[in-house]
């Protein structure tokens, strides 16, 4: 081959060298997340036909350090749809509690035995393991805005909880959810990543340092 037919040869410019390499990193990760990434908040992308909308960096860790406070040393905590708190917590790198993951989206069965398939559809179908009122607190965010979800997470959130129970739903379900749980609205505004339609609020039914801060 001469240096004429080498020269027509298409190359890839050193900026869109880096942009794909870049891209097939992200799908790797994606793939087949490291230990130390896959926790991050986001490793798993959203599914909005699912309901899903992930905290804020900042919310996520607020929750989890009122849910640590909460459960105390060696406490068991609780997330039912609440992945990102899950994954916050586990970002701590903290062994002192035990957290489980109660989830309908399997794909977060990348987290082995602190994976529990949950469908709220069906909310006392848990395994065996997962005994009647053996966490220390439960977090909890109903993936749908209406009654019934609430109802019937509330159903799961019962049977789990000891006593301690931290909800974040929409500020339209206050009445309701003073009802079913005994919650009242915190003062703490929890955030997402992205812009939600409606106002967003938490709940607990304990002194909470939620509420001590606006």
């Amino acid at each position: 081959m001469s240096d004429s037919d080498d020269d027509d040869i298409p190359r890839l410019s050193s900026h869109t060298l880096a942009a794909l390499q870049e891209f097939y990193a992200e799908q790797k990760q994606q793939s087949d997340p490291g230990r130390d990434d896959k926790y991050n908040i986001g490793i798993i992308e959203e599914n909005w036909q699912l309901s899903q909308f992930w905290y804020s960096q900042e919310t996520a860790l607020r929750l989890a350090k009122e849910a640590i406070a909460a459960a105390g040393e060696g406490g068991r905590i609780a997330c039912v749809s609440a992945p990102s708190v899950y994954q916050k917590l586990r970002a701590l790198h903290r062994e002192d509690f035990s957290v489980y993951i109660f989830e309908y989206d399997k794909r977060f069965a990348i987290y082995g035995e602190e994976f529990i398939f949950y469908d709220y559809n069906n909310p006392l179908d848990l395994p065996e393991k997962i005994a009647a009122h053996s966490f220390d607190i439960v977090i909890a965010d109903p993936p749908y805005l209406s009654k019934e979800c609430l109802r019937k997470t509330s159903e799961t959130i019962k049977y789990l909880t000891q006593g301690k129970i931290l909800l974040c739903t929409g500020a339209v379900m206050e009445e309701e959810a003073a009802k079913l749980l005994g919650v009242k609205m915190c003062k703490f505004i929890p955030k997402h990543t992205r812009t939600l339609g409606n106002e967003f609020r938490c709940y607990v039914n304990y002194d909470s340092g939620l509420d001590h801060e606006i």
